[in-house]
């Protein structure tokens, strides 16, 4: 009787909570633990000897804890249905006067428009121009990177589906048919009297279209489809005198973030986690960068011998996993990520899915070349 007494005036606060208690679960959604509760006191209903009144009782009781468990359920359902929702893809006009636009954005447009549509950006670094690249995404969603000259849109990039164009050509198009409409790409580019060389074994076509130059990337474990586009004014590329920015601190920093930015916009697109930048193991990466660029080598191990996972436990850094890509002579972090994509064992890297964390470290050398070096790990 006395285990009846007790179970009653349970019920009763629960019922006189119930109010509180559905107010809570929308915030913490887990029927679980009332789905037990309610079955411990099933049995304890069927096996006691009770009166009348009491058998009542404990039958409305009993449809309080259904209606919990009910609506306890559907809120998790409801919350479990929201967190799978997609992120929304814009829909994607063609062009109004340039060949390609990204994000529905194209050179010339306005920062207010672009601020307007798109916010704050979530980062500004600075770029080899001279300029900033500023970062827009919805947690490396709909990811684009935009520069600005005189407010207004000199330059654009985004390694995700987001890429439209007069011509038919989108994310995904195969290389032969971007040549089949563009004609020939550039081979080498012209700053003041100097002709600058690209090289022949390259992963990407440069494009002179009006009054822009349009990178197209190629994706060679995807069949060779476009997977990521660049688009920059002729009036921002005679910003910069020769083939690499001009190093100093800032740019540095702007190309570690850089790349740290389009390396989750990569993962996330392909739905694998972003990683969380960590400076403790960018202190690893820089420093051997720096390493590298001093002493003109490019290897994973250093002229003491030492392999990424030597350097990281020397910087008393703890993992359980780890990795390490380096790139070098890239003209900046988006062709260094790009190149990167079409290096397997890089690939492979940027890719994994059981990273957490990712620190980059670029230098340069006395010839103005970027070295890149990217540590991968999970604690």
């Amino acid at each position: 009787m006395r285990k009846l007494i007790l179970l009653a005036i349970f019920v009763a606060v629960l019922y006189t909570a119930w109010p509180t208690l559905t107010n809570e679960s929308e915030q913490h959604a887990d029927a679980s633990v009332l789905e037990n509760l309610k079955n411990d006191f099933l049995a304890l209903k069927e096996n006691a000897e009770v009166s009348s009144f009491v058998s009542s009782f404990l039958a409305n009781a009993e449809d309080l804890f259904n209606d919990i468990v009910a609506s306890l359920k559907d809120i998790s359902d409801q919350e479990q249905e929201q967190e799978a929702l997609p992120v929304d893809k814009p829909e994607l006009n063609a062009p109004d006067a340039e060949a390609f636009s990204i994000m529905n954005l194209e050179i010339g447009d306005s920062r207010s428009h672009i601020e307007s549509n798109l916010g704050k950006p979530q980062r500004t670094t600075t770029n080899e121009y001279s300029q900033e690249w500023h970062t827009y995404h919805d947690n490396y969603h709909n990811f684009v990177m935009v520069t600005y000259l005189d407010d207004a849109v000199a330059g654009l990039y985004s390694n995700q589906d987001v890429i439209s164009s007069t011509y038919d050509i989108a994310f995904g198009t195969a290389e032969q048919e971007v040549l089949e409409q563009l004609g020939t790409p550039l081979s080498k580019i012209r700053k003041g009297f100097t002709y600058y060389q690209f090289e022949k074994n390259r992963d990407y076509d440069i494009f002179e279209l009006s009054d822009s130059y349009v990178t197209v990337f190629y994706d060679q474990h995807n069949d060779d489809k476009v997977k990521a586009l660049q688009i920059i004014s002729h009036t921002l590329e005679s910003e910069k005198d020769g083939f690499y920015g001009e190093p100093n601190e800032e740019l540095m920093v702007g190309f570690e973030y850089q790349l740290f930015d389009i390396t989750n916009a990569e993962r996330v697109s392909r739905g694998i986690n972003a990683l969380t930048w960590d400076d403790h193991v960018k202190e690893t990466a820089r420093k051997h960068s720096d390493d590298m660029a001093e002493n003109h080598y490019f290897d994973h191990n250093n002229l003491e011998g030492q392999s990424p996972f030597d350097r990281m436990k020397e910087d008393q850094l703890d993992f359980r996993i780890a990795g390490e890509n380096l790139a070098s002579g890239q003209f900046s972090s988006i062709f260094a990520h790009e190149g990167l994509m079409n290096s397997l064992g890089h690939r492979e890297n940027i890719l994994r899915e059981d990273y957490e964390y990712l620190g980059v470290g670029v230098s340069f050398n006395e010839n103005l070349q970027p070295y890149y070096t990217e540590n991968f790990y999970t604690d």
